[in-house]
């Protein structure tokens, strides 16, 4: 687990030398690589999947086919953590003054299975969400939250009272949705399709928990609509 962090935050310290002085200038065809910059826990830094397969680096590439000079992403992830550890690491930036084309956000999954209580989820993502706002230039319609996918559909948790997992899943993801919507930022909803796929295990990867790259690629659809559509427009 410390061999992956250090190797996604190399990632993001290749991305800042990169990358243009000025990130909220960009166009299609401009001069300097737009950036971009992803938060969360597994579901980010893509467990269980090459890095290039985790959903910052379809994104990207997406983004790319459509003509946009984009840096890879910087993420900031790592297996298992919770709200509280992705605010420590956000903190703890080298280059806190950094801006970014557009954030995206993916958090809360660790919080729930830890038991972790609601109301500290709702206090540190919005910090988080406050946080990726500044990351975006202050510009809240730059900011993306990504919904938590439903765990509990998978084989891991069949044993784990599923239907529980599932509730508690739409509860926290309503806390970000309406969080989201208040600041002005987009949300895009993922859990749907971790439901729709619950029968076909290709959609997972080999510990039948995390998404494999096949999942992400429709979770990548979903979201490079909004960010084409409202924020590169």
């Amino acid at each position: 687990m410390v061999f992956k962090f250090l190797k996604i935050f190399s990632i993001y310290l290749f991305s800042i030398s990169h990358n243009c002085d000025d990130p909220m200038k960009f166009t299609a065809n401009g001069p300097g690589a737009l950036k971009y910059l992803a938060l969360g826990d597994s579901y980010t830094i893509g467990e269980g999947v090459e890095s290039h397969e985790n959903f910052p680096f379809q994104l990207t590439r997406v983004l790319r086919r459509h003509n946009f000079d984009i840096a890879d992403p910087a993420i900031v992830a790592t297996t298992g953590w919770t709200t509280t550890q992705l605010l420590n690491a956000v903190r703890d930036f080298s280059k806190k003054e950094d801006k970014y084309g557009f954030v995206t956000l993916l958090i809360g999954v660790n919080n729930q299975y830890q038991k972790k209580p609601m109301d500290l989820y709702r206090k540190e993502f919005a910090e988080l969400l406050k946080i990726a706002i500044e990351r975006a230039g202050n510009i809240p319609g730059n900011v993306v939250i990504v919904s938590i996918p439903d765990y509990g559909v998978t084989p891991f948790a069949v044993s784990k009272n599923p239907d529980q997992i599932g509730l508690e899943i739409d509860q926290y993801n309503e806390i970000g949705r309406t969080m989201a919507l208040e600041a002005g930022a987009h949300y895009v909803n993922v859990t749907g399709i971790s439901r729709e796929v619950k029968n076909d295990s290709s959609y997972l990867v080999s510990d039948l928990l995390h998404p494999s790259a096949k999942q992400y690629t429709l979770w990548v659809d979903r979201i490079a609509e909004v960010v084409l559509e409202k924020i590169l427009k």
